[in-house]
């Protein structure tokens, strides 16, 4: 009775979810297109903050701080 009642779930779970898997597999190039542009975004404020991080430790570098 157990196998029956997880083949009939089984069945129920197949049935309800291959269209949501179906529409994610067609959804999931336009995603990742309208992405892009957060991506870059991304990347300029990354390289923004290595750039004042790196002019903050500037006179630390120049007197020599943090070498072995």
């Amino acid at each position: 009775m157990k196998f029956i009642c997880a083949v009939f779930l089984w069945g129920i779970l197949l049935i309800v979810c291959w269209p949501l898997a179906f529409l994610a597999l067609l959804f999931l190039p336009v995603v990742w297109v309208l992405s892009i542009p957060i991506r870059i975004l991304v990347a300029a404020v990354d390289g923004l903050i290595a750039l004042v991080r790196a002019l903050f430790l500037l006179p630390a570098r120049v007197l020599g701080w943090g070498r072995s």
